[in-house]
């Protein structure tokens, strides 16, 4: 799906549009001015309700969602936005112990950022996840030669598609990440530091935690749709493909 903006005050088709979800009016504006200075076209919403709503109309390219918003929470409008939407998401929470459960199994962020944070942190945070999604592809647009397979598992990372056998399995785009970067060398084993920095870029500080929730989540979804033995753990080395032929 292609991405629009809420009105006509910017008509560059190279700007992004990212949703500031935030009850404190004070944040929003840290980080609608933090953007905005990126380069980007900051549209806020005051609560769950309104920022679901926003993210219906607007199509944005990110949304950016406090855990501690008034009636809907971040975490269910993340579940909401998450029903007919691969939209990538960063979150912004009070503690770190919240990590597991921001980026489990049933709730599909991209990643977090905790609060009180720094604006620049955030803008490269919103970067990096941003060059992982690469954009939206219609279906239409699949290049057959983009594709990469490893027995049961076909991927095609430029149009967002994930299929085990006819089975569509829908990504984040950190979980789409790393399967790519994991299947374009799968005799490859890749060392847990060496992974967060092809994923995320050299210098960007990712918690052990973080990437265990992606390993775990893309995991269990790949396991949902026949394919239990997709990823390999070498302990005290690291992590590589599997055949990818278990069910």
């Amino acid at each position: 799906m292609g991405h629009r903006l809420k009105d006509e005050r910017v008509t560059r088709m190279s700007t992004q549009t990212i949703l500031v979800v935030d009850d404190d009016p004070q944040i929003r504006d840290v980080l609608s001015m933090a953007l905005e200075r990126a380069g980007f076209e900051a549209v806020l919403a005051r609560d769950g309700a309104e920022g679901l709503s926003q993210a219906k109309a607007i199509n944005p390219s990110l949304a950016v969602l406090d855990i501690g918003l008034p009636e809907m929470d971040g975490l269910e409008l993340c579940k909401a936005i998450r029903k007919d939407s691969d939209l990538p998401i960063l979150f912004l929470t009070a503690r770190d112990d919240e990590v597991d459960r921001i980026l489990g199994l049933e709730l599909g962020g991209d990643d977090y950022v905790t609060n009180p944070f720094s604006p620049r942190e955030l803008v490269a945070r919103v970067r990096a996840i941003l060059k992982r999604s690469g954009g939206s592809v219609s279906d239409a647009a699949v290049l057959p030669e983009a594709a990469l397979k490893i027995g049961r598992l076909t991927l095609m990372p430029d149009s967002h598609v994930c299929k085990v056998d006819d089975a569509h399995v829908t990504l984040t785009s950190t979980e789409l990440t790393i399967l790519s970067k994991l299947m374009s060398r799968p005799t490859q084993v890749f060392s847990r530091p060496a992974l967060v920095d092809a994923i995320w870029g050299p210098g960007m500080v990712v918690s052990d935690r973080t990437l265990d929730s992606h390993l775990r989540n893309l995991r269990s979804k790949l396991a949902d749709a026949g394919c239990t033995d997709a990823i390999e753990t070498l302990h005290g080395v690291g992590l590589r493909m599997g055949p990818c032929l278990g069910s």
